[in-house]
């Protein structure tokens, strides 16, 4: 069952700092997201693989947008 991963404020999507198919640890690092003019990573919610994002880098999302797929272990 896939985990949604989801963007915790208003922000401008900066880096992903994993491809789709690499592990994921709960808590590790997925992305960047800039808000406020501060650069702040989004963390995994769960352990598993990260199957895919939901936006591109350098887009605009509001809080409680899905910003990824994670498929657990």
């Amino acid at each position: 069952m896939a985990t949604e991963l989801y963007a915790p404020m208003v922000g401008k999507i900066v880096e992903f700092l994993v491809n789709p198919g690499d592990e994921v640890e709960e808590d590790e690092p997925v992305l960047l997201l800039e808000a406020l003019k501060m650069k702040m990573p989004v963390v995994s919610p769960c352990d598993g693989t990260l199957t895919k994002f939901c936006v591109k880098e350098g887009a605009e999302v509001e809080s409680d947008t899905v910003l990824a797929l994670i498929e657990e272990d």
